[in-house]
């Protein structure tokens, strides 16, 4: 990366227009070669990542799950396909927002775009086998004047205020608010979670801190995911598991560029759970004498 995670984090946004301009053939190659390392995520799913020059059948592929039309010229899309697992969709948001990342200190725009795309032309240009599944892929190209107004005035007339810090993170227990001031070198790598995009903006991950430990938790919103009456519809994957792989990306590379070093295991602390939609899915455990990774792998 040429430029902190924390700016690119902030300066990243759902780019939906585009100008008719391919992207430069050294621009694809270097995001090609980053995408091939993608291959094992943090809780160790298999996952493999590429780039491809959009076409007719792409956009067609788009149709039915409720994205199609938004996404004006894209020039390009990152395609992923996943193997089986119990945590790989979050293993998949977690490459995946890596490479969004990655793409926007290339200069590129890059929006979201979640469904099932396993029967799709996307499946077919990587090349998924019958265990794998494509659950998103991305819009890439260069970004259009006026791209981020429209992202602005789009999700301020949906009511997509992001929620406050103390209705996402915890200190011990859930309701017991975990303070700015509490947090010491943490306090940004929260603010970066915060930060992360998620489907309909629902945010839908909670961090609860205890002692050296942060527990995540998936508090689902009802009526929202693959069962759904709108996700059997249109076919959407679990988008909100999704979600939480995006938070741990966001927190694990600002933590490691802060040199906060740690790991991440499954192992649920028990905790009393505000509500029946709400579950465990990772910890993040301080260890200062854990290697630190570099923040792009070689």
């Amino acid at each position: 990366m040429h430029r902190p995670i924390t700016e690119l984090i902030q300066q990243r946004f759902s780019c939906r227009r585009h100008p008719e301009r391919p992207i430069e053939a050294e621009t694809q190659k270097e995001l090609k070669d980053f995408l091939s390392i993608m291959q094992i995520g943090p809780l160790g799913s298999n996952c493999r990542l590429d780039l491809f020059a959009a076409s007719a059948q792409d956009r067609q592929s788009l149709k039915g799950i409720g994205t199609y039309g938004v996404i004006r010229n894209a020039q390009g899309f990152i395609v992923g396909a996943m193997g089986p697992g119990d945590k790989n969709l979050e293993d998949f948001g977690y490459l995946m927002e890596f490479a969004i990342l990655f793409a926007t200190d290339l200069g590129l725009g890059t929006c979201w775009l979640g469904g099932s795309f396993t029967k799709s032309s996307f499946a077919k240009k990587i090349g998924a086998t019958a265990p794998e599944s494509v659950p998103a892929v991305t819009s890439v190209g260069y970004i259009a004047d006026g791209s981020k107004s429209e992202d602005w005035i789009r999700r301020r007339a949906g009511g997509a205020s992001r929620l406050p810090a103390e209705k996402m993170f915890f200190d011990e227990k859930f309701g017991q608010p975990l303070q700015p001031e509490q947090t010491g070198d943490y306090r940004t790598v929260l603010e970066m979670v915060r930060l992360g995009p998620s489907a309909s903006n629902k945010q839908p991950w909670r961090i609860v801190r205890q002692g050296r430990n942060w527990h995540f938790f998936l508090q689902r919103t009802p009526g929202y995911g693959p069962d759904s009456w709108l996700g059997r519809l249109i076919g959407v994957s679990d988008v909100q598991r999704l979600d939480m792989g995006i938070a741990m990306c966001h927190f694990e590379l600002s933590a490691m560029e802060r040199g906060l070093r740690g790991k991440w295991v499954v192992e649920d602390p028990n905790l009393d759970k505000p509500d029946k939609h709400t579950e465990y899915t990772v910890s993040w455990v301080e260890q200062e004498n854990e290697p630190l990774h570099e923040i792009v792998p070689k």
